[in-house]
């Protein structure tokens, strides 16, 4: 068993939670999202992530520069007919895809994989 197969079936059973649960974003809205961020981190997925400019703006700045989110951000979504609730999935959405990126790039470190 390899480092990435211990977290596989807990990593695959999170995504499909965040992604497929009911929510105030459809869920096709969700792995778009996902997608997204993941490419932003390097690791483009098969999946369209073709997103409003405003989301892009905001999933750039989560899976980038996730310490620069200001009350303003999210405000701009609001503003933009996003409730508390989609933007928490936007948000959580966004850094699933940008953090899966990221798991992988050190999972594939430890086994001395470029």
């Amino acid at each position: 068993m390899t480092t990435s197969d211990r977290f596989s079936a807990n990593t695959q059973a999170m995504v499909e939670a965040a992604m497929t649960n009911p929510g105030d974003t459809d869920p096709a809205l969700r792995y778009a999202i996902a997608a997204h961020a993941s490419e932003l981190g390097g690791y483009p997925l098969d999946i369209s992530s073709e997103i409003s400019t405003e989301l892009q703006t905001y999933v750039k700045k989560v899976a980038l520069y996730a310490y620069k989110i200001t009350d303003e951000d999210v405000a701009a979504l609001g503003e933009a007919g996003y409730s508390e609730d989609a933007i928490f999935e936007i948000t959580v959405s966004a850094a699933l895809g940008v953090g899966m990126v990221r798991l992988e790039c050190g999972l594939a470190a430890l086994e001395g994989e470029s």
